[in-house]
């Protein structure tokens, strides 16, 4: 699988919410095993979307697509609650 650079404006806000280590764990979970139980990885609504998402810890997440059958972007990292 391949995931595409991540945007500096996300490398900014891992920073400064200080989630770097937290989400380059998560990220290297992901790249051996997309459904690895401690991603919790998600379909969100509306489905036909076909955007996802996977835990960094308990109040954030990564949303990403997939751009081709093994080509990822992450598109954001959020507070899930908010």
């Amino acid at each position: 699988m391949i995931i595409l650079p991540l945007h500096q404006e996300i490398v900014n806000y891992l920073k400064v919410h200080q989630l770097s280590k937290k989400f380059e764990k998560q990220y290297n979970i992901f790249l051996i095993n997309k459904k690895h139980p401690s991603l919790n990885l998600e379909l969100l609504e509306p489905k036909r979307m076909k955007i996802f998402s996977f835990r960094v810890d308990q109040k954030y997440r990564a949303i990403f697509i997939f751009r081709g059958k093994d080509i990822v972007e992450i598109l954001d990292v959020n507070n899930h609650y908010q």
